[in-house]
């Protein structure tokens, strides 16, 4: 009797059961390394600019429009204990309001960059924006990079709350990963500048992966690391109290520069790229 195309085992790679387990661990992380290298190559990126920031950070709009409609509930009779929460509210949106400069600020310096990129021309294409793909921030980057008409990458990331990638990312280099240390690789491998917005716990644990690739020679030293907006950094984290206490160096010191203005931003990323960058020497294409 023949045997029954039923009890055929699976191939491995199509056993979704297989492919989830531990042992295919090895299997999937080099799929995370796999696909954009092809899907990268197959667009022609060269390099990359990536801006980080925080995901909370809404635009100016929409921040201004809740304010608004705080202010307008603010006048109806309440109990003292809604009205104290309506005042906790109002606060906190009038800082919304106060941050949203700084999403209008990276959507504008995206633009700038890209407008700039693009006279390269597209094979390959330079200076490719990119973001971690979600909102805030992030949405800004590559809001900005469509504006001026050029792609721009987001490479997001599993959450335990759901996390849509912003629509403004190029839909052909829209990548998602489970692993944070091979999004963090993707973030490193073509980038030739990191611009660094006000942001939080991700922001900073990003920064800190660039500088201590920056550090050990991991990354080149002619690689750019722009912090973004100091009066919000300043009161986050005391660069020269590192420096006085001997943890860094005066040459890791100098691994940083700064800016507060789209003007400042834009001329520094422009000079460093125009000295150091415009060979292109991609690790796409080695």
């Amino acid at each position: 009797m023949s045997p029954s195309r039923h009890n055929h085992a699976k191939v491995a790679y199509r056993n979704p059961e297989f492919m989830e387990s531990l042992a295919a661990r090895p299997m999937r992380i080099l799929g995370e390394y796999l696909d954009p290298l092809v899907r990268l190559r197959k667009e022609g990126v060269g390099d990359t600019i990536v801006m980080f920031g925080s995901a909370r950070i809404e635009p100016r709009a929409r921040a201004v429009a809740h304010l608004k409609r705080l202010e307008r509930a603010r006048k109806r009779r309440v109990t003292p204990q809604q009205r104290a929460e309506n005042e906790k509210k109002l606060r906190a949106a009038r800082s919304d309001v106060e941050m949203s400069r700084y999403y209008e600020e990276a959507r504008e310096l995206a633009r700038r960059i890209t407008e700039w990129a693009l006279t390269f021309g597209e094979r390959p294409r330079r200076f490719v924006i990119t973001s971690g793909g979600g909102p805030g921030i992030m949405e800004a980057a590559n809001r900005g990079a469509v504006e001026a008409g050029g792609k721009s990458i987001g490479l997001s990331i599993e959450l335990p709350h759901e996390q849509w990638p912003n629509a403004y990312i190029s839909p052909e280099l829209s990548f998602n990963f489970h692993y944070f240390f091979m999004r963090k690789l993707w973030f490193a491998q073509l980038a030739k500048a990191l611009i660094v917005f006000p942001g939080g716990f991700g922001t900073m644990d990003e920064l800190w992966e660039m500088l201590t690739l920056m550090q050990t020679d991991k990354l080149p030293p002619s690689n750019l690391i722009l912090i973004y907006g100091r009066r919000y950094w300043d009161q986050v984290l005391n660069w020269k109290a590192m420096l006085r206490w001997g943890t860094i160096s005066e040459r890791e010191y100098g691994l940083l520069q700064f800016a507060d203005t789209v003007d400042q931003a834009f001329e520094r990323v422009r000079a460093n790229l125009e000295k150091y960058h415009i060979r292109l020497e991609s690790a796409l294409q080695e």
